[in-house]
């Protein structure tokens, strides 16, 4: 998830660093002859919205955590199907052995016969 969060994060950082500027250089001519040069730089941010983007950020962080959540549910799920399964292993390990300890006391009782 931080992976996610941190690619979210750079990107938007750099779509809000670009900026596009445009210089112009204007070239008039005085009343008295001379010819007189003036350049104007002029900035445009990119068509990006800041806002926007900060709204796409938080939905995709509220997504991350309800996938989060999700996956935390079903860890839970899984470790108690895992702890019951774990407890039938047991179960039937120790029907096994008491079957085992029946068999050979029978083997012992045929022995004496």
């Amino acid at each position: 998830m931080k992976k996610y969060f941190l690619t979210a994060a750079v990107f938007s950082l750099m779509l809000m660093s670009c900026k596009q500027s445009e210089t112009k250089v204007e070239t008039t001519e005085n009343p008295d002859g001379s010819v007189s040069t003036t350049t104007i730089e002029t900035e445009k941010s990119t068509a990006l919205d800041s806002a926007t983007i900060n709204a796409t950020v938080g939905k995709a962080k509220e997504k991350l955590n309800a996938a989060g959540e999700k996956i935390d549910e079903a860890a839970e799920h899984a470790g108690t199907q895992l702890k019951k399964a774990g407890e039938d292993v047991k179960d039937a390990a120790a029907k096994g052995a008491e079957k085992v300890e029946d068999g050979a006391e029978k083997v012992k009782e045929d022995l004496k016969k």
